[in-house]
């Protein structure tokens, strides 16, 4: 980790501690201000669904709950991970956002915590039980942090401060690749995620961060022991555009910015593997989130769209959500299904051509 590159020099510390929350600050600010960081590719508009003109059930007897990680969600909806640190602005998007999850019962994962390492400040921003005391929370650091010194020990902290129910460890090679400060040394990281595995007593998710996740990298992890994979595949936010925008020479960044695999392929290729799936990637509405879960998803995750109501209130996040789940419930209306079990995984649902 950074601290044992700079642990003689304490002025070093401090300043590469300064360089981290300036980033989490630049990344927030250009997502919400340049739209064209979300590359929303409509992906999933691929996948038309059977139109029933007869349901035969009343829309009010919809039913979108399930069981997640041995708690009750109000719907499959996890809102993404996307930022933490000290920053008051920081700070108020995490409790906005935390605030809506418990009230409308969905997930929610914070942003990454690597941070807690260099500066234990920061910890109030994901310190979240307060205002989300039943809340399905992940915890989140960067796998790649396994191979610069994170110990299992400091995962453990990390997961304390949260009082997280699970952690997710993400995979970004193509976001470091580009960014100027990048960790690029991804060598044997499976092994070790299976060591985090093994070490730790909570669930362990593994994710993208918007370039998919393989067969041959989801065969990987499951032989680690993982047992939940967010595929989140291309077609959202690009984290390389995003980098791009923080470098002098931003070419490298928009060329690779719509690389990945799409959402809806990656759930394709893995979903006959032994594995739970979350989908993440280009969903932004209800009838995307029940396409996935039709692909084999079990949970959907979305971030860029709590962004910007979540730097307003708890409330205009909570508004999304509801938007969110008024389609969802609409298009299992609209094809005659009455629950999650009737949804989830059923080919027969698409629309053949």
């Amino acid at each position: 980790m950074i601290w044992i590159r700079v642990h003689s020099c304490p002025f070093a510390v401090k300043k590469i501690m300064s360089n981290i929350e300036k980033r989490k600050s630049e990344h927030v600010e250009i997502v919400a201000k340049d739209a064209s960081m979300d590359r929303r590719k409509f992906y999933f508009d691929d996948i038309q669904l059977v139109h029933r003109a007869l349901p035969e059930i009343p829309l009010a007897d919809i039913d979108p709950s399930i069981e997640f990680l041995g708690k009750q969600l109000s719907c499959p909806l996890l809102i993404s991970s996307m930022t933490g640190g000290s920053g008051e602005q920081i700070k108020t998007i995490n409790r906005n956002l935390a605030e809506a999850a418990e009230a409308e019962g969905v997930a929610m994962g914070v942003g990454s915590q690597r941070i807690l390492f260099d500066d234990p400040a920061v910890a109030a921003s994901f310190d979240l039980r307060s205002v989300a005391p039943t809340a399905l929370l992940f915890a989140n650091l960067g796998a790649v942090q396994l191979n610069y010194g994170m110990t299992t020990d400091q995962i453990r902290s990390a997961m304390d401060v949260l009082k997280a129910d699970a952690l997710i460890l993400h995979l970004n090679p193509l976001q470091e690749a580009v960014q100027p400060e990048g960790d690029t040394d991804f060598s044997n990281l499976w092994k070790k995620i299976g060591e985090v595995v093994q070490g730790l007593e909570k669930p362990v998710i593994v994710k993208e961060v918007g370039a998919g996740i393989s067969r041959a990298d989801a065969e990987l992890l499951i032989q680690a022991g993982v047992k939940i994979i967010d595929v989140a595949g291309a077609g959202g936010t690009s984290w390389s555009r995003i980098e791009s925008a923080r470098c002098d020479d931003p070419a490298l960044g928009e060329l690779f910015q719509d690389w990945g695999i799409p959402t809806p392929q990656a759930l394709r290729d893995v979903a006959d593997l032994d594995v739970t799936l979350i989908a993440s990637g280009g969903i932004r509405t209800g009838i995307e989130l029940a396409k996935a879960m039709i692909l084999g998803a079990s949970l959907c995750g979305m971030a860029r769209p709590f962004l910007t109501p979540a730097m307003e209130s708890a409330e205009a996040v909570r508004a999304v959500i509801q938007r969110i789940k008024k389609e969802f419930v609409t298009t299992m209306f609209l094809m005659g299904v009455q629950n999650i079990e009737q949804l989830q995984g059923n080919k027969s649902l698409i629309l053949k051509s």
